[in-house]
């Protein structure tokens, strides 16, 4: 099993960095259009972010990703608290090949490391969409909720710990705990 996932983070950066096509989040504390201005203008600053859409009706923003660089939802995260705001929800469209994904249970995908909650046991290929629910990327009622779907350290703390380990997965790695 840690062959496997050695040979995995070996080849997943080959297999591109465009996983992950879209996002869509929806930013809390915003009460104007310049307070949507100041997110717009602070995720533009990411290297990695092609295009913004945005729906200032419903506080969303709609990313796209260029595709020879690789997407960073924590950067994203601290783009929208840069300008003062915080993330309410945090949709990711990821590329998946054909892999089986099971609940409580960790999955190597272009470079990210997804832990799965509260999710039927299935085979994911091709474009699916992924909820983020680690802190920041929820409320705090709803994280609060979600940390009984797992009991993994690595839901706290948002990286590898003893508990990844024993699957394979390198102790401080990032870990992006998700639903379907």
């Amino acid at each position: 099993m840690k062959k496997l996932f050695i040979l995995l983070c070996l080849v997943a950066p080959l297999l591109g960095a465009a996983q992950v096509s879209k996002v869509s989040l929806q930013a809390s504390g915003l009460t104007c259009s310049m307070c949507t201005n100041a997110i717009h203008k602070s995720l533009k600053g990411l290297d990695f972010v092609s295009d913004i859409q945005v729906d200032i009706k419903n506080s969303t923003f709609q990313l796209a990703f260029k595709p020879d660089k690789a997407v960073d939802f924590d950067q994203i995260k601290a783009a929208v608290e840069d300008a003062g705001f915080f993330v309410a929800k945090l949709y990711a469209v990821v590329n998946f090949p054909k892999v089986q994904a099971a609940n409580d249970s960790h999955l190597a995908v272009g470079g990210m490391m997804f832990h799965f909650l509260n999710i039927k046991n299935s085979v994911l290929e091709g474009e699916k969409t992924v909820r983020l629910l680690d802190k920041g990327f929820v409320s705090g009622k709803e994280y609060k909720k979600n940390k009984a779907l797992t009991q993994m350290a690595c839901y706290t703390t948002g990286v590898a710990g003893t508990c990844c380990t024993k699957s394979g997965v390198p102790s401080g790695t990032r870990i992006f705990h998700v639903t379907i």
